[in-house]
């Protein structure tokens, strides 16, 4: 059985990743007044945060359309036999139901929706996972089993410089928010039942770091082989610095760098910075 893996844009993935690995994307938009650009395609990370700067109102953001999602499975259907579809939390996006509502439709080829419960790069280790094991032409059904089990392992914690953009964007309560801002806590976020909520309250982004790292280090003291990345929103000279620090503490642990692109940064802002890391069985 010939099996490929599809994801959405929100996972982030370096470009020349997707081509080795022969991953499929369809993307989100953002949406500015009239104006909608495609994630991957029509707007860079760097232009849309400069967009944001200059523009009266934030940004909305849209997920692909079933047409959309249904025309890139009838295209592969031409090649493969089988579609392992990764999409950011359906807890946030609705981007997953119109996977599973577009495979439903499709003739030809059998598709296995998967919601990653999460989205940037800890969607994207799911997607490279599943990637690597289609081309080994693992069974799509040991591919899903897998992405389960990684899933047990997986942890994702980020902070943000203003809460405000949560708030209006729907993925945080108004109510958590006017606290944070208040208190000018600096509070770690995770996914937790599919949506972003509060892990701790912390008073600053100091202290923010620090409790990230001792997160890590409970799995990577446990572990033989751990895989990390460290995801940001235009601070990439930080994360690069803290990348650098971690790798010496941490020699077992492979990381790498990636960041919050327009439709997550619409809901987080500028300046997020997150952990997030998974054992490797």
């Amino acid at each position: 059985m010939k099996t490929v893996v599809v994801t959405d844009s929100t996972a982030y993935i370096p470009e020349e990743r997707l081509k080795e690995m022969k991953i499929h994307v369809v993307p989100l938009s953002v949406n500015f007044g009239q104006e909608t650009y495609r994630e991957l395609y029509d707007i860079t990370t760097k232009e849309f945060y400069d967009k944001v700067r200059t523009s009266d109102e934030l940004p909305k953001t849209s997920q692909p359309s079933i047409g959309e999602v249904l025309n890139k499975y009838e295209e592969l259907s031409n090649e493969y036999d089988a579609i392992i579809s990764i999409h950011l939390s359906s807890g946030i996006s609705g981007t997953y139901q119109a996977a599973v509502s577009a495979g439903q439709s499709v003739d030809g080829v059998r598709v296995y929706p998967y919601d990653s419960e999460i989205s940037c790069m800890a969607q994207g280790f799911y997607v490279l996972r599943a990637a690597e094991m289609a081309q080994q032409g693992v069974a799509p059904e040991d591919i899903v089993k897998e992405l389960d089990e990684m899933k047990e392992n997986m942890r994702a914690y980020f902070m943000v410089d203003d809460l405000s953009h949560l708030a209006r964007g729907g993925r945080l309560s108004g109510a958590q928010a006017m606290v944070g801002s208040l208190l000018q806590v600096k509070p770690l976020l995770h996914f937790e039942d599919k949506k972003i909520v509060p892990f701790e309250k912390i008073r600053t982004s100091k202290k923010a770091f620090k409790r990230m790292e001792q997160l890590l280090n409970e799995s990577a003291s446990q572990s033989e082989k751990v895989k990390a990345c460290i995801i940001h929103a235009e601070r990439e000279e930080i994360a690069q610095k803290w990348k650098e620090e971690l790798e010496e503490k941490y020699p077992n642990v492979e990381f790498v760098l990636s960041y919050f692109g327009p439709v997550i940064g619409t809901h987080l802002g500028e300046g997020g910075i997150g952990l997030c890391w998974y054992k490797v069985s």
